[in-house]
């Protein structure tokens, strides 16, 4: 990345000041802070410096925090305050090379548009490459099947906005273009994005519906795994509404307002409720009724489309062997 030094500031360049766009040269950009917009945050000016739908006020913090943005040729921070005068440069880094390989993997295609694709994913499937699944991934198979997806995840996820558990069947939207990835993933932070899931848990909850509001962070004893506790951790809040009753399990619908790693499973441990079939949660020995993992399904997805504003939403039926072991329960 270029190194700017501070420009000296004369009164030419101050009576200038007013009067400096940014100027582009293959993503490098560089301009003066004029009168107008002295005491500016840094995030905020250079987001409206930049103008560009596709670049949001959180990518400009990290770019920030990283050093892609210096003012006066040092670094800054996102709250930093600007004066009349100050020599802004941004150096927007480009997309990180695509490492991950396509495979012809068979999708199942709920919805597909220019900028985004949204999946029902099998259980068992892993969402991007890692120690262990450098391949089969749903991003092999999106490479394969998609000419194009966004860089901003890198180079093992590209595309992924969001992620679902291996053994979690169900819905996920991918973005083809960094563009639709911001607009992705600034819903999901703004609790926005509509996911529901579906959940056969042991023994029978006797309220219709509740809150799980229960900070998750990983386990002392065993960092593979997450847990309820106020060291380290995350805040994380489940909906939870009562389906159908059977006389050793529940069927529940989940709402998620925040998106941590294990999220359902540990809050539902918590309550004395774990997910059937769930091989690190399942707490204490019950029947999985011919579960191949977790019975949780990612039922229903919806949000903003990032191009055109309409609020999309899609539903996928649960998988055959819940199916199966709801018609079990229906019929003793």
């Amino acid at each position: 990345m270029a190194t700017e030094k501070k420009p000296e500031k004369n009164n030419s360049q101050s009576e200038q000041a007013d009067s400096l766009p940014p100027e582009e040269n293959d993503g490098h950009f560089e301009w003066t802070v004029s009168a107008e917009q002295a005491g500016e945050r840094a995030d905020k000016h250079v987001t409206e410096g930049l103008a560009d739908p596709s670049v949001s006020r959180s990518q400009v913090q990290d770019w920030i925090r990283s050093g892609a943005v210096t003012v006066n040729g040092e670094a800054a921070k996102p709250n930093s305050k600007l004066q009349q005068g100050d020599f802004i440069v941004v150096d927007i880094p480009g997309p990180e090379p695509l490492e991950a390989i396509p495979e012809n993997i068979p999708l199942d295609i709920v919805y597909e548009d220019a900028d985004v694709i949204v999946i029902n994913k099998p259980r068992g499937m892993v969402v991007h490459p890692a120690l262990g699944h450098s391949s089969g991934t749903v991003v092999n198979a999106l490479l394969y099947h998609c000419k194009d997806l966004s860089g901003i995840n890198g180079v093992k996820r590209p595309g992924i906005v969001h992620r679902i558990d291996k053994d979690t069947s169900g819905l996920l939207m991918a973005a083809k273009n960094d563009l639709a990835h911001t607009s992705l993933a600034e819903q999901l932070k703004a609790h926005t994005v509509n996911r529901r899931y579906v959940a056969l848990v042991y023994g029978v909850i006797p309220h219709d519906r509740g809150t799980i509001d229960a900070p998750l962070g990983r386990d002392t004893h065993d960092r593979k795994l997450f847990t309820v506790t106020d060291k380290g951790s995350k805040r994380a809040v489940t909906h939870f509404a009562v389906t159908e009753r059977f006389e050793d399990y529940t069927l529940v619908e989940l709402k998620l307002e925040t998106g941590r790693t294990h999220q359902i499973r540990v809050h539902m441990k918590y309550i004395g409720h774990p997910l059937v079939g769930d091989p690190l949660y399942g707490g204490r020995a019950g029947r999985t009724l011919g579960m191949k993992g977790q019975a949780l399904h990612a039922g229903v997805l919806g949000f903003v489309h990032p191009r055109s504003g309409e609020q999309l939403e899609f539903a996928a039926p649960i998988p055959d062997d819940l199916e199966h072991a709801l018609v079990v329960l229906r019929t003793r």
